[in-house]
């Protein structure tokens, strides 16, 4: 059984973020203010329920939540700001675009750059601890999944309607036989020589 809430004094929202292993395509965050001591029985870390659980929970946390919000940045923002930033960006977005602004989040991991007048907690492996954080990282996987299966259309050839992106042996080695897309990451390790050619040796 997952925590309502870390604190109960102040208005909370759990962050999380989906993405930021991955080769390809945007970052995504969300932000999720649920109920005062909500519970539910299946909801948990988004990478303990499969992809049709995902989706169920991701219905029922936008109808009941009080307030909820998914954000993106991508790969070219990435590649200028680092991952981390990024990461820590688009969860401001998030939380900014909150019709309910909280007044204390909850961050799953260990890095977080503090917002003004909000207080804030940093709590490793969050997601598998509290509701609020738990139900971010379902929006945030299930908005990114959409994203990448959209892409895939576009794209076959890297399969990003299975790996999402992730750099997975066949995402890999379509990379060396088919080079990037606008949307690969190149700041990460693609495979690529310095001069930004394919390294296939």
């Amino acid at each position: 059984m997952l925590k309502s809430s870390y604190q109960n004094e102040l208005i909370e929202a759990g962050c999380d973020e989906a993405g930021r292993g991955c080769l390809a395509g945007p970052v995504f965050a969300a932000a999720v203010i649920l109920p005062e001591n909500f519970t539910h029985p299946l909801l948990n870390d988004s990478k303990k329920l499969s992809a049709k659980q995902r989706y169920k929970l991701r219905e029922e946390i936008e109808q009941f939540a009080v307030a909820w919000a998914v954000e993106s940045s991508d790969n070219e923002f990435i590649d200028k700001h680092n991952i981390l930033k990024s990461s820590v960006f688009t969860m401001h977005k998030a939380v900014q675009k909150l019709e309910v602004k909280p007044q204390f989040l909850i961050i799953d991991g260990n890095y977080f750059i503090a917002m003004p007048d909000m207080r804030h907690k940093c709590i490793v492996k969050g997601d598998s601890l509290y509701y609020s954080i738990a139900a971010a990282s379902i929006l945030a996987k299930t908005y990114r999944d959409d994203f990448m299966d959209n892409l895939h259309h576009q794209h076959p050839v890297y399969n990003w309607i299975k790996n999402k992106g992730y750099p997975t042996s066949d995402h890999r080695t379509a990379i060396k036989q088919y080079g990037i897309t606008d949307y690969h990451r190149k700041s990460f390790n693609l495979g690529l020589d310095t001069q930004g050619k394919l390294d296939l040796f």
